[in-house]
Parts: C-alpha cells; sequence; structure tokens
C-alpha cells in the first residue's frame, strides 16, 4: 500500500535523477564557457600588450582599448554562440524524450540560454579589458 503522493514520487524518480544530472553537466559547461572566454581573452591582451600600449601612446583612448577588448571576446562568443544555436536545432530530435511542457524548439529556451551565454561572454571579456586599460604605454612599448 502506498499513498497516491508516495507513488507519484516512485515514477518521477528517474526523471527527476535524470534532470539533476543534466543541471549539474549544464552547469559545468557554462563555468568552463566562462573559464575558456576569460582565459583566451586574457591571453590576446597579454600577447598584445605592446600592440595596446603603442595604441594608447598614439592617442587612443581607455575607452577604444576597452572596446577593441570586449569587441574582440564578444565576436568570440557570437561565433560560439551561432554555431551552437545551429547544432542544437540539429540534434533536437535527441533531447524531445526528456522535455516536459516545453516543445523541442521552444523559442523562450533558446532565447534564453543564448541570453545567459552572451552574458557570461560579457562578463568574461570584461576583466581581461580592464587589465588592458591600465597597460602603461612607456612600458609596454619596450620589447622583450
Amino acid at each position: 500500500m502506498q499513498t497516491l503522493q508516495e507513488r507519484l514520487e516512485s515514477c518521477s524518480t528517474p526523471t527527476r535523477s535524470m534532470m539533476l544530472l543534466i543541471s549539474v553537466f549544464s552547469t559545468t559547461a557554462l563555468i568552463l564557457a566562462l573559464v575558456g572566454i576569460y582565459g583566451v581573452i586574457a591571453f590576446s591582451v597579454a600577447q598584445r600588450a605592446q600592440e595596446i600600449g603603442i595604441r594608447m601612446a598614439l592617442g587612443a583612448s581607455s575607452a577604444d582599448i576597452f572596446g577593441l577588448v570586449m569587441g574582440n571576446g564578444l565576436k568570440l562568443a557570437a561565433s560560439g554562440l551561432l554555431i551552437g544555436l545551429a547544432a542544437s536545432f540539429e540534434l533536437t530530435r535527441l533531447t524531445t524524450s526528456l522535455l516536459f511542457q516545453t516543445g523541442a524548439t521552444d523559442p523562450l529556451t533558446f532565447f534564453g540560454s543564448a541570453i545567459v551565454f552572451a552574458a557570461v561572454a560579457t562578463l568574461a571579456s570584461y576583466i581581461p579589458a580592464l587589465r588592458a586599460i591600465r597597460i602603461d604605454p612607456t612600458c609596454a612599448s619596450h620589447s622583450g
């Protein structure tokens, strides 16, 4: 004998476990995306320190340098976002059985995840952009 509530909980346990696992993996993927974009942009800024210093010495403002670094990061993120959205549209038939009260191509889900990824990319590009505007043109213009 089981109550209706106990019976419903026992039937939904596999689905809950699957959703918990998917949530953990998606959170891990989001953190990896954040760290990866940050690493690429920070490395780019370090490699281009001399160029950034020269730009600043020639009169580029901090806003110009900030925009340059943020623009590079967001271009990288936009290309990844477009590839990811295209791939996810193609792979929707594999996830249809896991969805509950949501269509496989739900626009809110697709655009919501794109907005979250764009916010993560912006955050990941922000710190290297701040570091880029703090580069001293007199020190950066010396090679070595």
